[in-house]
């Protein structure tokens, strides 16, 4: 199985429904390796912990500039032999030396329908207050590829929820959570590992 790792900055609600899908049998080319969070304390962890996953934080609080906290959490991935990232709310931006050496296997959801409400500044309820602020009526989820560019990597899955006229950021974020992230972020998983499990296999 490819040894994955899920990186987290907060309370863990797209880490808990990769770790029921692969509970559910939903995930099997996946493993589930590590789980890092960029803060200390956060509920996430123990969403790992309560799982039987290992897992640690690497703070970017901690470290004087960006490469060393990219240097901090590349060796930490390292030494757990990962071979697939999985953001999953985490509010860190991965800089070059990380994005090379896992070119192509890092994915990230993000909560709107990619190319819309994305990009630098566009994170948590800012996402859906933009989609309200804009009146439109659909919005939804998007998994993608990471890249250099802030939510620009290739569009792998995405699912639509309808935007309803009593709506409040919070109320849809939860929606869009409920209906789309919690859905398509496993499944974009279980695609990359499978994919990548078939293409090392035939390499050997």
């Amino acid at each position: 199985m490819v040894r994955v790792a899920v990186l987290v900055s907060g309370g863990g609600t797209n880490l808990q429904a990769i770790i029921d899908a692969k509970a559910a049998g939903k995930i099997p080319s996946a493993q589930l390796a590590l789980v890092v969070s960029s803060k200390y304390g956060v509920k996430a962890l123990d969403r790992a912990k309560a799982a039987g996953i290992p897992c640690c934080a690497v703070r970017r609080a901690g470290y004087a500039s960006g490469e060393d906290f990219d240097d901090a959490l590349l060796a930490v991935l390292q030494d757990h032999h990962i071979d697939f990232v999985v953001l999953a709310g985490f509010l860190c931006i991965l800089g070059p030396r990380i994005l090379e050496a896992y070119r192509d296997r890092i994915i990230n959801v993000h909560p709107s329908l990619i190319p819309a409400f994305c990009g630098d500044g566009f994170y948590g309820l800012r996402v859906h207050q933009a989609a309200l602020d804009r009146g439109v009526k659909v919005t939804g989820a998007t998994v993608h590829l990471v890249n250099e560019i802030t939510d620009g990597g290739r569009i792998l899955l995405q699912k639509a929820v309808d935007i309803r006229e009593d709506d409040t950021a919070e109320t849809l974020q939860r929606r869009v959570m409920e209906e789309a992230e919690w859905q398509i972020l496993p499944r974009a998983l279980e695609l990359c590992c499978r994919e990548l499990a078939d293409h090392e296999n035939k390499e050997e």
